[in-house]
């Protein structure tokens, strides 16, 4: 990576897989965690010029929505990204803002470790105004997050393979407050993102990325 930039990559091999875990690091200016879509899209970039990986993986944590079926704790596997946050109201324009792309398929692995699917709405901002609500409808999105779509738009652009692995933090559609909820359960839940990354990971291992 470029010097002075603040990502981290931790590199190694597990089974007969070669792994690059990416962080965005820490932002110099404010030491807050690095989230949201640029630092996401920077670094992915950066990542595949680097490494050209052969998949990638983003895992993370999202809220969901149980009008949808997500409840806390849950994982889902992303079937499709779009932005909520980027409003263009011109013809062409206003679907180039929305920006749905395709999650890379995978039906067997989806099968076999008996995930959840949903499409995922990314936004730049953690609480919900009611013009975000109603894009966030728009798009079918059964959960949102802080980084996706702008993963999956460097993905395609790239021609990388991308799959979404995501844990549900607080219900968006609930009575508790976004933030407090999320801050509530984002420890617990990271924790149970972690096996089933692994299990994602170990099926991987066993199969081509035909048979994923």
């Amino acid at each position: 990576f470029p010097e002075r930039v603040p990502w981290v990559r931790y590199g190694g091999t597990y089974k007969d897989l070669s792994i690059n875990l990416i962080w965005p690091g820490k932002d110099p200016a404010s030491g807050a965690d690095s989230i949201g879509t640029i630092p996401s899209a920077l670094v992915t970039y950066a990542a595949i010029q680097a490494l050209q990986p052969d998949l990638i993986i983003n895992a993370g944590t999202t809220g969901g929505f149980k009008a949808k079926g997500a409840s806390i704790g849950d994982i889902f596997i992303i079937s499709g990204c779009a932005f909520h946050d980027r409003r263009i109201p011109i013809p062409g324009f206003d679907l180039y803002g929305v920006g749905l792309r395709k999650a890379f398929d995978t039906p067997n692995l989806i099968k076999e470790l008996n995930l959840k699917v949903g499409r995922l709405s990314t936004g730049n901002s953690l609480d919900m105004t009611l013009q975000d609500e109603s894009l966030i409808m728009a798009n079918d999105a059964t959960v949102i997050d802080m980084e996706g779509a702008a993963i999956a738009y460097v993905a395609d652009l790239l021609k990388v393979p991308a799959i979404f692995v995501k844990a549900v933090t607080n219900i968006v559609d609930g009575d508790k407050p976004i933030v407090e909820e999320f801050l509530e359960n984002l420890a617990a839940v990271a924790d149970a993102l972690d096996p089933a990354v692994e299990q994602v990971v170990n099926f991987i291992n066993g199969n081509s990325l035909s048979e994923l």
